[in-house]
């Protein structure tokens, strides 16, 4: 008699044996629905944002923890730390021109923290860091997303330069895993603390989409209007959206490892 399997497993193994659309259509139909769940759990939807903010710090106090316990940086892209440094610090010079709030303390704590771990890779752990894996090239997505930002940006009365800085940032954060993605794809395996800062990425990303969705929906569209007119508004919430897009594959191998059991997260081919 062929043991059981558990309610996860099994579906898992259903969702695996699925053709293309209709897990493309599955995926769609789980994000809708936790955007539901989301609409009336959290009540105040700014705060979708914050908890983005906080989730991805924590990503980065696990990285901080590896670099820290296990004095190695295998796995970790140097390239993707440098692409969020930029973005964030882009961002953080866009808040403090256009708008002082908590979001700009919240992108301070990361942006120095994300300094740290570019420090440690660079110079610390040097020796650890696979320099041969982490072949993406940064000027593939920098210089589209500069490109980008000249062509789309907010039509608010802002300065001209900093309108193209703050969609200079809002690109360039959408594809700024990609390299650690390349890494991952390079090795095959992921082991926990990586995984772990990925995923945080992954929940934040999706926080942060979430948060953008649901303002549209409550103010029933008049937020695009007040972020500007022509293709800018619908921009943004593509970013968002394909951010979210670029880690899903991976979140979903992430849970169901974690769910089997599995301390070290093997990724099948042609994932990420």
């Amino acid at each position: 008699m062929r043991p059981q399997k558990k309610p996860i497993q099994a579906v898992s193994t259903w969702v695996r044996r699925q053709p293309p659309k209709v897990k493309a259509f599955l995926a769609v139909v789980s994000g809708m629905a936790a955007l539901v769940l989301l609409r009336f759990i959290v009540h105040d939807h700014d705060n979708l944002f914050v908890a983005a903010e906080a989730v991805h710090s924590l990503g980065i106090s696990v990285l901080i923890y590896k670099l820290m316990k296990e004095k190695t940086c295998a796995g970790l892209s140097l390239k993707s730390q440098e692409l969020t440094a930029i973005f964030l610090a882009v961002r953080l010079y866009c808040s403090f021109v256009m708008e002082y709030d908590i979001h700009t303390l919240l992108d301070l704590a990361t942006l120095a923290t994300t300094l740290w771990v570019i420090y440690t890779i660079r110079f610390k752990l040097k020796s650890s860091y696979m320099e041969e894996k982490d072949n993406f090239a940064i000027y593939y997505v920098v210089i589209p997303c500069a490109v980008l930002a000249l062509l789309i940006h907010p039509s608010t009365s802002h300065h001209f330069l900093n309108r193209i800085f703050w969609a200079f940032c809002v690109y360039l954060e959408a594809v700024s895993v990609l390299p650690q993605l390349r890494v991952m794809q390079n090795t095959k395996i992921v082991e926990p603390f990586t995984a772990h800062y990925v995923f945080a990425l992954g929940v934040a990303r999706f926080l942060s989409c979430a948060h953008w969705v649901l303002q549209v929906l409550d103010s029933r569209g008049q937020l695009l209007v007040a972020l500007g007119y022509g293709l800018w508004p619908s921009m943004v919430l593509i970013s968002e959206i394909v951010q979210t897009f670029i880690l899903a594959d991976f979140c979903y191998y992430y849970v169901k490892s974690v769910f089997g059991g599995q301390l070290v997260l093997r990724l099948p081919s042609g994932v990420v």
